[in-house]
């Protein structure tokens, strides 16, 4: 699967998700322990910005918005929709293939070309768009192709420590190929998410 086509798809799908989102519900506990939904957001948003700086090779020192902030939710802003849509388009442009070429280090991967980075912020995207719509009660559907890379990317290189992956869970038997990968990367989709 061609990685920049599969990390659209997985944008459009968080936009869907992020799109969905009521007014109400921004500041509701989400799937991904810690974070609100616009924690959440926050984080997908910090992601656009500091993959643009890698492929522009500007520096990015926010760190607000990074794995295992407190409270990402400041990048956000008061839409968070509009503005994962502004860093979104920000971003893609600047992610050309020389761009792709670039390196950069990654905690508990090393250094790696940005092409690298972009199959785990396709994992990072996908999974974001799950823990969000799931704890606000969407049926959330990731795209069959979207879940063998996350699964594929997570075995090879998942980093489970405080702030990035959490510990591999057992589905149930019956589990789909969705609830199989979200439980690899720490995930309950059988589970209620509570507050």
């Amino acid at each position: 699967m061609d990685v920049m086509a599969s990390y659209r798809r997985a944008q459009d799908r968080m936009d869907e998700v992020l799109a969905a989102v009521r007014p109400d519900q921004w500041d509701a506990p989400s799937a991904c322990s810690e974070w609100t939904v616009r924690d959440v957001a926050g984080h997908v948003i910090w992601a656009q910005h500091q993959m643009r700086a890698w492929a522009t090779g500007e520096d990015y020192t926010e760190r607000a918005g990074a794995p295992g902030a407190p409270h990402p939710a400041v990048m956000a802003g008061a839409d968070p929709l509009a503005t994962w849509r502004a860093a979104r388009a920000a971003c893609l442009p600047t992610l050309t293939e020389e761009a792709m070429g670039r390196t950069t280090t990654i905690t508990g991967t090393g250094e790696v070309p940005l092409a690298h980075v972009l199959t785990l912020l396709t994992t990072d995207t996908v999974t974001h768009a799950w823990d969000i719509g799931y704890a606000l009660g969407m049926d959330v559907r990731l795209d069959e192709g979207l879940v063998t890379l996350a699964f594929d990317w997570g075995r090879a290189h998942v980093v489970r420590r405080p702030g990035f992956f959490g510990p591999e869970l057992t589905p149930p038997d019956e589990a789909d190929d969705q609830t199989r990968m979200l439980a690899f990367l720490g995930r309950a989709a059988w589970q209620p998410v509570t507050t």
